[in-house]
């Protein structure tokens, strides 16, 4: 079985056999996985948009509002539709919270809200999720079966094994 793991900005798509793994503090993962033909792909996003000042000459995966886009080409590229794939977001945890060092809105509570924003404005449901809390978390997403292990902080005995009916 191949491992790839995701650096912060990275966004990969894989077929079955593969795993896809990332670890997330603030940040976020945006998992899409097609089940009919057990492909899937994630984005491990920084930021939820770059700043109004900066030009664009092409989308970017460390931006969540620019990583979907980016993901339904890939879906595209693969001769399927982004509708037909169940989605599931990762992260966005209050690393910093606990230093009293951010004056506005977490970070991560900006990378998970501006997801489910985008989302629902395309009509997209969001097939499972695990956002928010101050822990880092270790995700493996297994693209042929459509499973996400998570590890909330250091404990592996509280590995999750998130599904589509867990929301």
């Amino acid at each position: 079985m191949a491992d790839i793991f995701l650096h912060p900005g990275d966004l990969r798509f894989a077929e079955p056999g593969t795993s896809l793994r990332t670890v997330l503090g603030s940040c976020l993962a945006i998992v899409m996985w097609h089940p009919a033909r057990r492909i899937g792909g994630m984005s491990h996003c920084l930021l939820p948009c770059r700043a109004s000042s900066d030009r664009v000459s092409r989308l970017d995966a460390r931006y969540v509002d620019e990583a979907l886009p980016l993901m339904f080409v890939e879906a595209v590229r693969r001769d399927t539709d982004p509708n037909d794939y169940r989605i599931k977001l990762f992260g966005g945890s209050k690393m910093i919270a606990a230093l009293h060092c951010e004056r506005r809105s977490p970070i991560g509570d900006l990378n998970a809200r501006t997801a489910v924003l985008n989302l629902s404005r395309l009509g997209l449901a969001i097939a499972a999720r695990d956002l928010g809390g101050t822990s880092h978390r270790s995700l493996v997403f297994e693209v042929e079966s459509g499973a996400v292990w998570v590890r909330t902080g250091t404990d592996a005995s509280r590995d999750t094994r998130v599904e589509a009916a867990l929301l």
